[in-house]
């Protein structure tokens, strides 16, 4: 009797993948969660990931949409957005969509996809916001405020501004709500 190779699922691998990495972004965050590891909390190769993601940018970008649900995410200025994005951002430390806006991945794919999602997770709906309100400007004025965020988030994490490391997510959420209010 000669062993047959057992079929790959790709649905089931993709779920594994998603859970994993769900689970090890959320408990060491971005930077630390290694595609090694992830590879091996799922039960599969961690080669995997690139056959069915790209790389890890895109499984972390993946791992969002799919906590996001099908829906467009509210604005920057809705409390409970900001607040999920500041929550996030203090247990796991900026991803890969904060990093684009500061410097290139060293993958391009990576950075053209962390970049678009950027946009579209973050400055597209803050600039419709701002266009419905009459703003002048909207669209610099939604850079301008994602910038604030992301430079707010990543100088946290850095640890080069303690007393904004020093602040948990809710108190930062009230303080970033006060500050993208004055800036608008």
């Amino acid at each position: 009797m000669t062993d047959t190779p057992r079929r790959r699922d790709a649905g089931r691998t993709r779920a594994a993948l998603l859970k994993a990495a769900a689970e090890l972004f959320a408990e060491r965050g971005f930077a630390q969660a290694t595609i090694r590891d992830i590879g091996e909390r799922a039960g599969v190769d961690s080669a995997m990931i690139a056959r069915y993601f790209g790389g890890k940018a895109q499984l972390y970008v993946a791992v969002l949409h799919e906590e996001q649900g099908p829906d467009d995410p509210p604005d920057l200025l809705d409390t409970d957005r900001l607040r999920d994005l500041v929550g996030r951002a203090v247990r796991q430390g900026p991803g890969p969509l904060y990093h684009s806006a500061l410097h290139a991945h060293d993958d391009p794919q990576a950075d053209e996809y962390s970049r678009t999602e950027l946009h579209r997770r973050i400055v597209t709906p803050l600039a419709g916001r701002l266009t419905a309100e009459g703003v002048d400007r909207p669209q610099a004025r939604a850079e301008l405020l994602t910038a604030a965020v992301v430079g707010v988030l990543i100088g946290r994490s850095s640890g080069a501004l303690p007393a904004l490391t020093a602040l948990d997510a809710d108190t930062l959420t009230t303080l970033l709500t006060q500050v993208l209010s004055s800036m608008e």
